[in-house]
C-alpha cells in the first residue's frame, strides 16, 4: 500500500483506516450472504439488522435513552435548511436562527421563504470572529423553534456552551462536529448531520428528532418532505444510500472502540492545540481567522501575510502529502479539518510544517 496522505480535507473528509479496510472486505460478500451491500435488498432482513443497529448506535454515542428517532436522508444536510420551516414553521410562528457562518445563513435565508424567520443573534459584523455571548440573544416568545449550527466548518468557529431555549425547540446542525465532544443532546429537540464530515461517507444525512416533533403529519409538505414519512418507515420509506449507512456503522463502532466521544474530544483537543499553539507563536506571520474562545476543535482557519504566501503555502503543503488545506473558496486563507479520523501524526506532522514554511518565508 502506497503512503497514506495526510488528509485534511473538509468534506468528503478522512475516515479511519481500519473502517475502510473492513468495508473492503465485505465489499463483495457482505456477512457470507453471497452479495455486495450495494446489490442487498433494503427490505432483506440483513438490511433492516444494520438499520436498526445503526440508529441505535446513534442513539447511544449521544446519550439519548429513549424519546427520539433516527432518521437517515438523503439530500445532505443543505435539504434540511427547507425541510426544518417546512414541517416545523406553522403560520403565525417565527423560525428563529442564530446566524454565526455561511451556513448558518443559508439555513435562515431558506427558512425565510418558507415563511417568516428571524435573526435571534448574529456575528456577521465582526466577520464571524467571535460568537454571540448569551446576552447577546434575543429569541422571539413566538418561536417555533431556534436552529444553530454548532460548528461552522468554513470560519473555524464552535460553540462551547449550548444556549437555553426553554420551552422553544432548539435544532442543531451538526454537520462538522457531531461526536467531536460531548454535548448534551437532551436539550435538542433536532440534531442534523451530513455524514461526510465526521460519521462517514456522503450520500446520507442522520437526523435525530425528538418524538413530540413527529406528533403532527404536515399535510401541505409533500410526502417525501416530510419528516413523519420516514419516522414512520424506520427510514425505509424508498431506498436508502444502503452502503452509505453501513460505513457509518462503521464509523460509529470505531468512535466506541476507541473510547467514545469523550476519549475523541481529548484527542481533538490535543490534535488543534498543536496548529494553535503554531499560528499563537508565529509572531503574526500565522492569524488565527477566529477569537480564541470561539476556537473550533475540528476546522482550524489562519492566514499568512498575504495571498501569494498562501499560495505557496499550499503549493509546498501538496508536494509534502498534506491534502485539503486551501480555505474555501469563498474566503480564501488556510483551512485544516482535523475531523475524529484525523489522526494526532497528521496534525503533528502539520504543524512542524508551517513551523519550518515560516523559518524559510518569514
Amino acid at each position: 500500500m502506497s503512503k497514506r496522505a495526510y488528509n485534511f480535507n473538509p468534506g468528503p473528509a478522512a475516515l479511519p483506516l481500519e473502517v475502510l479496510q473492513k468495508a473492503q472486505e465485505t465489499f463483495v460478500d457482505y456477512n457470507g450472504i453471497g452479495m455486495s451491500l450495494t446489490e442487498i435488498s433494503h427490505r432483506s432482513k440483513e438490511y433492516e439488522a444494520l438499520n436498526r443497529e445503526t440508529q441505535e448506535l446513534m442513539l447511544e454515542l449521544l446519550g439519548l435513552s429513549s424519546g427520539y428517532q433516527v432518521l437517515f436522508l438523503g439530500s445532505g444536510a443543505s435539504m434540511q435548511f427547507s425541510m426544518i420551516p417546512l414541517n416545523f414553521l406553522k403560520p403565525g410562528k417565527v423560525g428563529s436562527y442564530l446566524v454565526t457562518g455561511s451556513f448558518s445563513e443559508k439555513a435562515y435565508q431558506d427558512a425565510r421563504i418558507v415563511g417568516e424567520a428571524v435573526i435571534a443573534a448574529s456575528n456577521k459584523e465582526t466577520n464571524w470572529r467571535s460568537l454571540p455571548k448569551a446576552g447577546e440573544i434575543r429569541i422571539d416568545p413566538n418561536s417555533a423553534y431556534v436552529h444553530m449550527t454548532t460548528n461552522n466548518t468554513i470560519e473555524g468557529s464552535q460553540w462551547s456552551d449550548i444556549p437555553e431555549t426553554g420551552d422553544i425547540p432548539l435544532i442543531g446542525d451538526m454537520t462538522s462536529g457531531i461526536l467531536s465532544r460531548p454535548i448534551d443532546a437532551h436539550k435538542f429537540a433536532m440534531i442534523y448531520a451530513g455524514a461526510q464530515k465526521n460519521l462517514g461517507p456522503a450520500g446520507v444525512t442522520v437526523a435525530v428528532i425528538r418524538d413530540d416533533l413527529l406528533q403532527e403529519e404536515p399535510k401541505h409538505v409533500p410526502v417525501m418532505l416530510r419528516y413523519t414519512t420516514h419516522a414512520k418507515n424506520q427510514s425505509l420509506y424508498n431506498t436508502p444510500p444502503v452502503h452509505s449507512i453501513y460505513v457509518v456503522n462503521l464509523m460509529l463502532k470505531w468512535v466506541k472502540e476507541n473510547g467514545g466521544v469523550e476519549a475523541m474530544e481529548k484527542q481533538n483537543v490535543a490534535k488543534t492545540k498543536l496548529l494553535y499553539d503554531v499560528i499563537d507563536a508565529s509572531g503574526g506571520f500565522y492569524t488565527g481567522n477566529i477569537a480564541p474562545d470561539s476556537r473550533s476543535i475540528m476546522n482550524v482557519t489562519f492566514r499568512l501575510p498575504s495571498e501569494e504566501l498562501e499560495k505557496a503555502f499550499v503549493k509546498e503543503s501538496e508536494k509534502n502529502n498534506f491534502v485539503g488545506l486551501a480555505g474555501h473558496r469563498s474566503v480564501g486563507g488556510i483551512r485544516a479539518s482535523a475531523y475524529n479520523a484525523v489522526p494526532y501524526e497528521a496534525c503533528a506532522a502539520l504543524a512542524e510544517f508551517m513551523v519550518d514554511f515560516q523559518k524559510r518565508n518569514g
